[in-house]
């Protein structure tokens, strides 16, 4: 009998042996060294800037030390949503869906001002995009509806009701900042694209987005000044297209391999805006062409890792929410690298884990956590 106890004791070590946990190192060390990098370029775009403006305080490293203490928030965020077990945000998801649309609806009537418009909420010394937290909070909303409705999203009636769900969302959001609400919008689309069976309803679907895009384009002139900057760029007053026009100065200047580390001109005042929206150009100018192509070789293999992530995910709902981080860095880097190319009009779209940013740089890291939650419950079998 002890013999026999002894047996089935081995036979069940054999079995736990044969499955590894396994955590995506890879995709950990790929965003650590995008940070390094980012880092390392915040303080060559901005350094000379801030060494000489009375705004800055005189401090080179102004815009490196406020990057660093987000990279600090973003990394706890990260390590937290990396422990905990993703399968708990099941819980939370409906609570995440109306707090992103009471936060987006707030902040038109109580948000602070940058830029011409109210885009931030004040708490005291922190402040806050509430569309930054509406990205994260969606995700994690239509991946468990996605998930419960997987089977019924081929009938075009269900589909439509699960666009629906994105419109109080996107609506908010779009009052004040088209290119996020789009963001926004494109991340759920590619969500439901990958749970979807029938891809034909997508073509319907498609032409109302853009129908519905240039609505919000044309509702409002500032927006068409931005069109036509795009379009006409010769005959537009140089207010509107000084930003673009000297984004292309630095990246036509940096040549193939680029003029040097620290060595820009159009940093030195030309570019505005050189630490956030348009780093890419001083990335090309200091790094040239092969700088930048190997800047989104390194995203492209990020988005691998994520994509080997949410094809091994245990179940469709952690497989959706890496699609959905997934969808939100790769549509981020297109279009910034879009709009400082000329290639769509201009618009405020950050590098993700380059730019400067508060609350887009911790939220991203937050994301990148919940793609790495999903890993470690990813058991491989050793096999012999």
């Amino acid at each position: 009998m002890a013999e026999r106890s002894r047996e089935r004791s081995r036979e069940k070590n054999r079995e736990k042996k044969r499955t590894i946990s396994y955590f995506d190192y890879n995709l950990l060390f790929l965003i650590i060294f995008l940070i390094c990098f980012g880092l390392v370029m915040l303080y060559s775009s901005s350094s000379y800037l801030c060494a000489n403006s009375a705004k800055y305080n005189y401090d080179g490293a102004y815009y490196l030390k406020l990057q660093v203490r987000n990279a600090l928030i973003g990394a706890a965020g990260m390590a937290f949503f990396a422990w905990v077990d993703y399968r708990v945000w099941k819980k939370f998801a409906l609570l995440a869906y109306f707090v992103s649309i009471g936060l987006c609806v707030a902040v038109i009537f109580i948000g602070s001002e940058s830029h011409g418009q109210a885009r931030w909420i004040d708490l005291g010394p922190i402040s806050f995009q509430p569309s930054e937290v509406a990205k994260v909070g969606l995700i994690v909303f239509m991946a468990l509806v996605l998930e419960l409705r997987a089977k019924q999203l081929d009938d075009w009636r269900n589909l439509a009701r699960v666009f629906g769900l994105l419109l109080p969302v996107v609506g908010a959001v779009a009052y004040n900042n088209l290119s996020t609400a789009i963001i926004i919008a494109a991340i759920s689309v590619c969500m439901i694209f990958v749970a979807s069976p029938k891809y034909s309803h997508f073509l319907a679907l498609g032409g109302v987005a853009i129908a519905l895009a240039i609505a919000g384009i044309a509702m409002f002139p500032y927006r068409l000044g931005r069109v036509d900057a795009w379009l006409h760029p010769e005959s537009v007053s140089s207010d509107a297209t000084f930003q673009t026009m000297q984004g292309l100065y630095a990246i036509g200047s940096g040549g193939l391999f680029g003029k040097g580390l620290g060595e820009s001109l159009q940093k030195m005042g030309n570019v505005p805006e050189s630490q956030n929206d348009m780093i890419f150009t001083i990335i090309c100018e200091e790094l040239g062409l092969f700088g930048a192509v190997c800047l989104i070789l390194l995203f492209m293999m990020v988005l691998w890792r994520m994509m080997v992530i949410a094809n091994n995910a245990p179940d469709l709902f952690g497989s959706l929410l890496v699609v959905g981080v997934m969808a939100h860095i790769a549509i981020q880097v297109i279009l910034n690298i879009a709009v400082v190319t000329n290639s769509i009009p201009n618009t405020g779209v950050t590098l993700p884990f380059i730019s400067y940013g508060g609350t887009s740089f911790a939220i991203l890291m937050c994301e990148v956590g919940l793609v790495l939650g999903v890993s470690r419950k990813i058991r491989l079998e050793n096999i012999k």
